[in-house]
């Protein structure tokens, strides 16, 4: 014989289930997790791989890249998200920006453009007009980001970069 009060307690339950229901859109996410089943997404994470390595480098690039202002690790984190790079690297996020790095220093005209690129991203966050460092010339006095702090930053965290990679004793 079955309990009288199990049966009121999931009819309740049922009765509390279908009013949730009822006072909330219905979405195709939602849709496609009912189709899924229970269960479906055990041990996976609601965050895709993509998004995990893009923020590994942005939380990597603000706890390593030597920037007190902070527009070269914004720049850095900008370069490589959604990058082929970084989609070719999903497991080891550190390795796309280690090439990143890697690149912009064997090249004077990508540095050069990535400083530019401080420049300009460093003038909207202070609301002030950037100083453009000009070819040849000795940089402002007040700059930010030249050839030569860029380059040593970049060099910096390309050396924690390559410690990280190696074999422990």
């Amino acid at each position: 014989m079955e309990d009288p009060n199990k049966e009121q307690a999931c009819s309740a339950d049922e009765a509390l289930e279908q009013e949730i229901r009822l006072s909330r859109k219905y979405s195709a996410t939602e849709a496609v997790a009912r189709m899924a089943g229970p269960g479906a997404m055990k041990g996976a994470s609601p965050v895709s791989r993509v998004a995990q390595a893009e923020t590994a480098i942005g939380s990597w690039c603000r706890s390593h890249v030597v920037d007190a202002e902070g527009a070269l690790q914004a720049l850095l984190h900008r370069h490589l998200r959604g990058s082929e790079l970084l989609l070719a690297n999903l497991d080891q996020p550190l390795v796309a920006l280690e090439s990143h790095c890697k690149r912009i220093l064997a090249s004077d005209n990508l540095l050069e453009e990535l400083v530019r690129e401080a420049d300009v991203e460093w003038g909207q966050r202070m609301d002030e007009r950037p100083y453009f460092q000009k070819k040849g010339a000795a940089p402002h006095a007040n700059d930010p980001y030249t050839v030569e702090s860029v380059r040593a930053a970049l060099s910096a965290a390309l050396d924690q970069l390559e410690g990280s990679h190696a074999p422990e004793a």
